[in-house]
């Protein structure tokens, strides 16, 4: 009887499945069938392969606040929500149209400005630094990039500088195309309360280059994360970082400090209403004040009595350059000024901001000057800045201060960062490694296109392991006939070629008179090049030449008188410096405070600025440079002038190094001797030479946006120089005789 009951109770369990299972299919189906209709399904059709966008016309009512069911994920909320995700999965390869680069280069085109648009200073400030760029082109047939001149930058509709209709007026742009190869700046975007990164209108398939964006909404290899700068960021030069000793121990009187607003309730405000816990008055001092805004009175709570008192005892600055770590929290956004404050004051930044796509990520290595924290580990931030060894905080404050300077002491530094970025992406072949990112001098003096390898420059010997260059070429810049066998020229070249380092000779020819048969120069060991210039002009002397075989260029005029000696000690003193200019004629600069401008002496001195290049060495990537990166305008003014040409490569050596040339050993003759030869003694001697060199200064340091030269008063003598011993003790002996 009861084997009875258990067989029955199998079977009816059994029916009861293989109904359910059936059911089941049938429902299944049903809905396969209509998921396969609708193509809301897993299933995608040829036709369409990705779900279509909701209609964001009809979330207010589909996504009532109030009704529980209609709770929704935050991913959810902000794709319908926010129209700068529609092109989430954009990257370079499926939403930027690299053949337009690869035909015509990477050149960067500015809609011309509508009638009645108004521009923040910012926005003028950015557009004027892709203007005064050598990237930029007036021809959009030759662009490759496109940026809107509509003010994009701040899209808080709170805000007074809020453009209204920028939605139509985008769509509106002839050459737009959906936002394809357009790049969008952006600082602030979304507004109170939930300040979401929405930059309200369609970017399409733009890129951003955007302050605040977080690491959710950041595309990777397509946006650009640019930092959050004041509207009184300078548009070029910027200041100097305030590292001026490197300090052992490198410990200030704070240890960690933070003064700033707080948040009594809101996004933003969860971290910063957190840091009393740590504060702790002596070397942790923290400081927040909830009184701000038009009703802070009304929403204080009971700490901003006490909080407030205690943050009007300290002085922002006085705390910024006298501590070693700055803590750097979320506002109301994922950025904050207090970032660039930080970086600036040589003081290491401790970011408390989850979440959020540092500036430049894609290229700078943060480890090596911030400390990236949690803001939910707030209370171990003291800890672990503790325990960092003295060494580590060293080479953690001077990186900031490379950083500082090389990327974002200005507005001009940012935008041709964030181009420099985009151009790396789109010819990785030539493209900047890690180390020219993050090493002095930075990505923006090392122009890819001249080479891919660091050894060819003249910065990473020593990362390397390398030798410097044992040869050197000699470029002797003729503008003189040749009429006579006793000129200056002609005494010159076989000096420089009896030099044992010497490679070869070029001649440059920038003479109205035809070239000089070639039985008139001199017989010598090496080389002897004489190439005409095409343009006969002052810049010529500084073209990249196919000829210039070596690294180590030897810039002399033609007049100059040096021993061969002079040229060997000279050569090895640049083989110790060689990312500098090392010669012999000296001068200087100084501020005129009666006519608030630079000035420009030639007078012998202990001190000097610039060394001249009639008669110095320096690195041949320097002529590349001097070509390609300096503006047009510049060049131009030094050709219409005949003059001012080796001002500006002391100019621009002193601003990529950041160091003063090198004075090696002179006789006080060769003033004397260059002022008698006939080809230069009219040059020298007429009045408006001196007058258009102190014009040229200003100029230079105009579009440098500050003064680049530095004040040395090192000279570099052979050892034992005018030693009383004997001369045969002596390696460079002539130098003595002369």
């Amino acid at each position: 009887m009861q084997a009875k009951k258990r067989y029955f109770t199998l079977l009816s369990a059994g029916v009861c499945l293989a109904l359910l299972c059936y059911l089941g299919g049938v429902h299944l189906r049903a809905a396969r069938s209509h998921s396969r209709r609708s193509g809301d399904g897993p299933y995608r059709s040829p036709a369409q392969p990705w779900p279509p966008l909701p209609d964001t016309s009809l979330l207010p009512f589909t996504q009532g606040e109030g009704d529980p069911g209609s709770q929704v994920s935050p991913r959810q909320k902000r794709d319908g929500n926010s129209s700068i995700y529609k092109g989430k999965r954009c990257r370079m390869e499926s939403c930027f149209d690299l053949a337009l680069c690869r035909r015509n280069g990477f050149k960067v085109y500015i809609y011309p400005q509508q009638k009645g648009d108004k521009l923040s200073e910012s926005y003028q400030h950015i557009l004027a630094a892709i203007e005064s760029s050598r990237l930029y082109t007036s021809d959009p047939s030759q662009a490759c990039l496109f940026v809107l001149s509509l003010d994009t930058l701040d899209r808080d509709q709170l805000s007074p500088q809020y453009v209204h209709n920028l939605k139509s007026k985008v769509q509106n742009l002839h050459l737009w195309n959906n936002g394809r190869n357009h790049l969008i700046f952006n600082l602030y975007s979304g507004t109170w309360p939930d300040y979401t990164e929405d930059v309200g209108f369609d970017i399409g398939q733009a890129m951003l280059a955007k302050a605040s964006i977080s690491t959710e909404n950041f595309r990777p290899n397509f946006d650009v994360s640019i930092p959050l700068f004041s509207k009184d960021h300078p548009r070029t030069g910027g200041e100097k970082g305030f590292l001026r000793f490197n300090n052992i121990p490198p410990m200030r009187k704070y240890m960690l400090v933070f003064k700033g607003k707080r948040y009594l309730t809101g996004i933003g405000s969860d971290t910063r209403n957190a840091l009393y816990h740590v504060h702790n008055g002596e070397d942790v001092v923290l400081l927040t004040t909830c009184k701000h805004g038009k009703d802070w009175q009304k929403h204080k709570d009971a700490r901003c009595d006490k909080d407030n008192a205690e943050y009007e005892k300290y002085d922002y600055r006085e705390m910024l350059h006298n501590a070693t770590f700055c803590l750097v929290p979320r506002g109301r956004r994922l950025g904050s000024f207090r970032f660039l404050e930080a970086l600036q004051a040589a003081c290491v930044p401790v970011m408390l901001s989850n979440g959020w796509e540092l500036p430049f990520s894609e290229v700078i290595d943060w480890n090596q000057a911030a400390v990236i924290g949690d803001e939910r580990l707030l209370l171990q931030i003291p800890s672990t800045i503790r325990s960092i060894h003295q060494d580590k905080i060293l080479a953690l404050r001077q990186q900031t201060q490379f950083l500082w300077e090389a990327y974002f002491s200005s507005v001009e530094k940012i935008v041709l960062t964030t181009l420099e970025i985009i151009q790396d992406r789109i010819f990785k072949h030539i493209s900047r490694n890690s180390l020219m990112w993050n090493k002095h001098p930075g990505a923006l003096f090392v122009l890819p296109q001249y080479s891919a390898y660091l050894g060819d420059f003249p910065y990473y010997y020593s990362n390397l392991g390398a030798k410097t260059p044992s040869k050197f070429t000699a470029v002797i810049h003729a503008v003189t006939p040749l009429v006579s066998q006793s000129q200056p020229i002609l005494k010159l070249l076989v000096a420089v070629a009896k030099s044992q380092y010497c490679y070869q000779i070029i001649v440059l020819w920038n003479c109205d008179k035809p070239l000089p048969a070639k039985h008139r120069w001199p017989a010598t060991t090496v080389p002897v090049i004489v190439i005409e210039g095409e343009s006969k002009v002052m810049s010529s002397r500084f073209l990249p030449y196919d000829n210039i075989v070596t690294d180590a260029v030897l810039s002399l005029d033609e007049d100059t008188v040096l021993s061969t000696t002079e040229v060997d000690f000279a050569f090895t003193v640049w083989q110790s410096f060689p990312e500098r200019i090392v010669g012999y004629p000296a001068r200087s600069h100084f501020w005129d405070s009666a006519k608030e401008r630079w000035g420009y002496t030639s007078k012998w001195t202990n001190d000097y600025s610039m060394v001249l290049t009639g008669a110095a060495t320096y690195h041949k990537y320097y002529h590349y440079l001097y070509t390609n990166y300096l503006p047009a305008s510049l060049k131009n003014m030094v050709d219409q002038l005949a003059n001012c040409e080796d001002i500006l490569m002391n100019f621009l050596v002193s601003a990529v190094t950041k160091l003063p040339p090198i004075k090696v050993t002179q006789k006080k003759q060769y003033k004397e001797t260059m002022m008698g030869q006939t080809s230069r003694a009219s040059r020298w001697a007429d009045p408006d030479h001196f007058a258009q060199r102190q014009t040229c200064m200003n100029t230079f340091a105009s579009w440098f946006g500050y003064m680049p030269l530095i004040h040395s008063q090192m000279r570099l003598d052979p050892v034992l120089f005018k030693d009383q011993v004997s001369i045969l003790r002596k390696k460079y002996r002539d130098i003595e005789r002369l």
